[in-house]
């Protein structure tokens, strides 16, 4: 049940895999049947009926808002067929507790989720990604064998753990992407054109992540913070001031946030940046005063 990206990407690795898909529900017929082509299999459904029942394995991949909506319309449409069902959720953020619904019905409720972006072009690798599955005993065990099946790794945590779980995901992607992004446009308004910034800078972080891997933590820390060069940090938040409020905004809370998880006295760090951050509002706002 739903076809985006994940939902596409799972279905077509589990039947190359000999997972046999019996139907592919989204909302409408033409967005179904692009997505069986893309699956290479399956029947293309544009609205639930009472046939998906025939598949002992329900996958919703549809957006966390729509979950809920998903629930209400299975509930309502197979009271009697949900029981001895399996219902699997693909959400990171939520835990199988959204399908709670199904279980009063007699479904086995979990959820999996890949470690793994998506991005719609077309299908990222599976093999030895880890997915984190939670649930009940039985769905646990069905998602288990999926993972598996696909080439990763199974982690089972808690209900309760999901949206930790997912949050510290979306701080390994999502973030540093922004903070990519936000420094290439830093490049560029320095006159670089943007596929040079881009030649320039993405070295430089899978220098960064690589040192990580190698070396540990510690040891592949760089730039002021790393050096306790302060005179240097006041010098970036200084430049920022004539970038977007929110380049600053960021730029501060990461070094506390580096501070925090790298630096050997993180309290002293700490207090250190507090003070050349407030030292250059109070600066900036006698510069308004006098302007």
């Amino acid at each position: 049940m739903g076809a985006g990206r994940i939902g596409r990407a799972l279905g077509r690795r589990l039947r190359e895999q000999g997972w046999r898909i019996h139907s592919v529900v989204t909302r409408s017929e033409r967005t179904a049947r692009r997505a069986v082509r893309s699956i290479g299999g399956g029947s293309a459904h544009g609205e639930l009926s009472q046939s998906i029942f025939s598949a002992p394995v329900i996958l919703i991949a549809v957006p966390e808002s729509a979950i809920a909506e998903v629930v209400t319309s299975l509930s309502t449409l197979g009271e009697r067929e949900l029981r001895g069902k399996i219902a699997l959720h693909t959400s990171g953020a939520l835990s199988s507790d959204v399908l709670a619904g199904l279980r009063s019905m007699g479904a086995a409720i979990g959820s999996i989720h890949p470690l793994q972006t998506f991005s719609g072009i077309g299908i990222p690798a599976l093999e030895g990604r880890v997915f984190a599955v939670e649930g009940d005993a039985v769905a646990v065990r069905v998602a288990r064998n999926m993972t598996r099946a696909l080439g990763g790794q199974p982690v089972q945590i808690s209900a309760a753990s999901k949206p930790l779980y997912h949050a510290a995901a979306v701080m390994s992607a999502g973030h540093v992407l922004a903070l990519q992004e936000t420094a290439v446009r830093i490049f560029s308004s320095l006159g670089m054109k943007r596929q040079e910034a881009l030649k320039a800078l993405l070295p430089l972080a899978r220098q960064v992540l690589e040192n990580l891997e190698r070396v540990g933590p510690r040891a592949a820390w760089t730039g002021p913070l790393a050096r306790s060069d302060y005179n240097v940090i006041a010098l970036h938040e200084e430049a920022l001031k004539s970038a977007p409020p929110e380049y600053l905004e960021a730029y501060r809370a990461v070094n506390r946030l580096a501070a925090r998880v790298l630096a050997r006295d993180a309290n002293g760090a700490i207090g250190e940046l507090s003070r050349i951050s407030a030292k250059s509002s109070s600066q900036s706002k006698v510069r308004e005063a006098n302007a």
